[in-house]
């Protein structure tokens, strides 16, 4: 019988810019669900040492046990069947998020050679945007489906002249059993992986630690859940005029008023969730508690920034409880739930000695998978782990005395523009090259009777979609770094 792991006990409708995947083991009609739990608990500990520390704009990295039916998985219908593991991945206006994404799985896909892994986000297969020079040329979104896999730390397509119309358990089979037939060419390989050469180095250096003035509440609140920052900042981000009203008032966070002394604190957050701070002007509510002056330039910055997450941190909390948006109760609870939804129990009688062997089973397996899942958990259900927290005694004296290290810098923040153009250029060359190659191969075909064959075209990709690929590529790069500073908004 299937655990349901906790992640998928939640199914919120997907973003716009959300990434999805999905592992599949080798026949997948035949694994049991031991074998794929097994593996789970696997790949959970393989992944830990890159993400534990790791801040993520939205959600987390997540690995869901699937087995049919399963409504919570993101997959295409045609994989249904399949016993597999999924997830999916909210990366906002965060790409390294979803770059990181791609490079755990490829990290998975080494550690494991025998799975194969589809990847792929609203807009399709993304990865074939950074190979758009190098694809033959009868790949193209629409015939891409089910063609797609990582496997053995590289990428496969699988050809169309061995599988014209192929389904995903065809493809699935084709993979595993020819993978020298399948495997991309070097050239494609070298543009993928150059994506994601500089993680997880690159992970670690997105990291931002800068130091902050707040009230004692917010204070507590980022000591005990240091991940909750990425909610405050989406509260805040995100806000309308709605939420605005909670932050006016201020109820849950700002105890005495505007006479409440600020405490200083060193929060970490992703450069993507400064800048989305930093970046907009806001006005602190009239209740809020009194900031140092203007003139004091560092003190000044320090509480503003503070302010914005303990608005933040406010608008969000509010808003969740009033919509009634937090999860079903406590993550063991909700996973015992959904076992005896499923049938896990078989009928038996709380007591009896098939229930407790029952139980046990499915206390292991939890205990084994929820120290991943406590992120996930945690920002499905904040409400009632705020109220728990700031249900503990705290005041300001728990912070007094207190070392707080200096911020980090941010220059980068302004200097992205430089590091944009440079990749912009970078693919205006390949498009060059590119289009020269092709000269060449024409001027060499003068004088021909006939036109170049369907085959000799085979490996070509479609000049044509050159500028949708670019355009495509430019939406993609498009980020925090660099990027004008969105409107104000009801600043």
């Amino acid at each position: 019988m299937e655990f349901p792991s906790s992640s998928s006990i939640f199914s919120p409708r997907p973003s716009d810019d959300t990434v999805f995947y999905a592992i599949y083991p080798d026949s997948p009609t035949t694994t049991s669900t031991a074998t794929l739990r097994s593996l789970h608990l696997k790949i959970l500990e393989t992944l830990s040492p890159f993400t534990e520390d790791y801040i993520w704009q939205h959600q987390p990295f997540t690995l869901s046990v699937s087995t049919p039916p399963n409504p919570s998985c993101p997959c295409p219908s045609s994989s249904s069947h399949l016993l597999h593991l999924h997830g999916r991945l909210r990366f906002g206006d965060n790409l390294d998020d979803e770059w990181f994404a791609v490079f755990l799985l490829f990290r998975i896909s080494q550690r494991f050679p025998s799975l194969s892994i589809r990847i792929w986000d609203s807009d399709g297969d993304f990865l074939l945007i950074e190979a758009a020079f190098h694809l033959p040329r009868w790949l193209n979104p629409d015939t891409a489906h089910h063609r797609l896999f990582l496997r053995n730390g590289s990428l496969h397509i699988v050809p169309r002249n061995r599988l014209t119309n192929p389904s995903l358990i065809d493809s699935l089979n084709f993979v595993a059993s020819s993978p020298h037939e399948s495997l991309a060419s070097d050239a494609i390989q070298r543009a993928i992986k150059k994506r994601i050469s500089n993680y997880p180095e690159q992970a670690r250096n997105n990291m931002h630690r800068v130091r902050v003035r707040v009230p004692v509440s917010a204070a507590s609140i980022l000591k005990h859940e240091p991940r909750l920052i990425s909610l405050a900042v989406e509260g805040f981000y995100d806000r309308d005029i709605d939420t605005m009203k909670f932050a006016a008032r201020m109820e849950r966070f700002v105890e005495r008023g505007k006479t409440e002394e600020l405490v200083c604190v060193s929060v970490k957050m992703s450069r993507a969730m400064y800048a989305q701070l930093a970046q907009q002007r806001f006005q602190a509510p009239k209740c809020y508690p009194e900031m140092p002056a203007r003139s004091e330039r560092e003190g000044f910055a320090e509480a503003e920034l503070g302010m914005k997450i303990a608005c933040g941190l406010e608008m969000m909390y509010q808003q969740r409880k009033r919509d009634g948006e937090e999860g079903k109760g406590s993550s063991w609870e909700a996973f015992r739930k959904s076992l005896e939804n499923s049938g896990y129990f078989q009928g038996q009688l709380p007591g009896s000695s098939e229930y407790q062997r029952l139980m046990q089973s499915a206390q292991e397996y939890y205990r084994s998978t929820s120290l991943h899942s406590k992120a996930s958990d945690l920002l499905n259900a904040p409400v009632r782990r705020i109220d728990e927290i700031l249900a503990l005694p705290h005041s300001v004296d728990d912070f007094k005395d207190q070392e707080v290290p200096p911020s980090d810098d941010d220059s980068w923040l302004y200097g992205g523009e430089e590091e944009l153009n440079s990749v912009l250029m970078e693919r205006q060359k390949e498009m060059e090259l590119y289009d020269l190659k092709h000269k060449k191969k024409g001027k060499a075909k003068e004088g021909q009777d006939a036109g170049p064959s369907s085959a000799s075209n085979a490996d070509e990709f479609d000049p044509s979609d050159i500028a949708k690929t670019m355009q495509a590529f430019v939406h993609k790069l498009s980020s925090y770094k660099g990027a004008e500073a969105p409107e104000d908004r009801l600043v």
